[in-house]
């Protein structure tokens, strides 16, 4: 016997209506993370010497630049949904919760605005 109304089953959604995109998305982002994790150890074992130039080099690479601002974006939108499920399940009242949800919203965005910034600043120059 199911507590879930016959149109909650057949759309697949819960009391929030959300179904089970927040945890798919979790789920698909660990797996892009444990991919790109994976790339950047193994190119940073295989680069010998990580002195600054030869880091600011690999760096510029258009390939590996890419795939880093892939990395952090995705560490960010990992955290980011990881902090929100913690946000929601322990702060009990309204009000705490929502200020939380969203300085924690404008705070992974701006930590990942920095990190493209940086990670573009290594690849196009100082300019940039």
């Amino acid at each position: 016997m199911s507590l879930r109304s016959p149109l909650g089953r057949v759309l697949g959604l819960g009391a929030a209506k959300e179904g089970v995109q927040h945890w798919w998305h979790q789920r698909v982002s660990a797996v892009a993370l444990i991919l790109l994790a994976t790339w950047f150890v193994l190119s940073l074992l295989t680069l010998g010497e990580l002195s600054y130039e030869n880091v600011h080099a690999w760096m510029a690479r258009p390939v590996n630049a890419t795939f880093l601002v892939l990395l952090v974006i995705t560490v960010l939108y990992h955290s980011q949904l990881g902090v929100q499920v913690v946000i929601e399940d322990y702060l009990a009242r309204k009000g705490v919760k929502v200020a939380s949800l969203i300085a924690s919203q404008f705070i992974h965005i701006a930590l990942g605005a920095l990190a493209v910034i940086a990670v573009l600043r290594t690849v196009f120059g100082a300019a940039a």
